[in-house]
């Protein structure tokens, strides 16, 4: 009984210095506290940045890598509505346009739009895109022959202004 007694005579006294020793912090230590968390946050963005490309350097080697970026051009009033693209008769990336984009788009801005990994040699690249010019929809398609070498493959899709066909800058 009398080690009951002991013990919860400790914890209180425990539990009462600890109480008094927050209530004793001064805002100068808190916001040290505060400025401290937010270099950690800092620290914890970088470093999750830093694993994100290392992430991408090894799902997409640079000897298999392929990326596909989208463009309009400046001049016209053509708006994108939906872009499908398939590599090798395989579906590898489909995006509906809202405004915002094509806006940005329009601006100059080129979207990427897909990444991935393909071997060496030849393959087939068709690209389909619904849009609309002035008031009258259309829809254009074009295949290319894309040759992947070794290191990564840049491929840009130049949708044109509605009335040019499509163009495929491979650089």
């Amino acid at each position: 009984m009398n080690k009951i007694k002991t013990v919860i005579t400790v914890l209180l006294l425990t539990s009462i210095s600890l109480t008094s020793w927050s209530a004793n912090l001064t805002r100068e230590q808190i916001k040290g506290l505060d400025e401290q968390v937010q270099d950690i946050k800092k620290d914890v963005l970088a470093i999750s940045a830093e694993l994100q490309l290392l992430e991408e350097k090894l799902l997409y080697p640079s000897t298999s890598q392929v990326s596909l970026f989208v463009s309009i051009a400046k001049e016209g009033n053509y708006s994108p509505d939906a872009v499908q693209i398939k590599i090798d008769g395989k579906k590898v990336a489909y995006h509906i346009y809202s405004f915002k984009e094509v806006d940005a788009l329009r601006r100059g801005g080129v979207q990427r739009i897909y990444t991935g990994n393909i071997q060496g040699g030849s393959h087939k690249l068709d690209v389909s895109v619904m849009g609309k010019k002035g008031g009258s929809k259309t829809q254009r398609k074009i295949s290319y022959t894309l040759n992947k070498g070794v290191g990564p493959k840049l491929v840009e899709i130049d949708l044109g202004s509605g009335d040019s066909a499509i163009k495929i800058v491979d650089q």
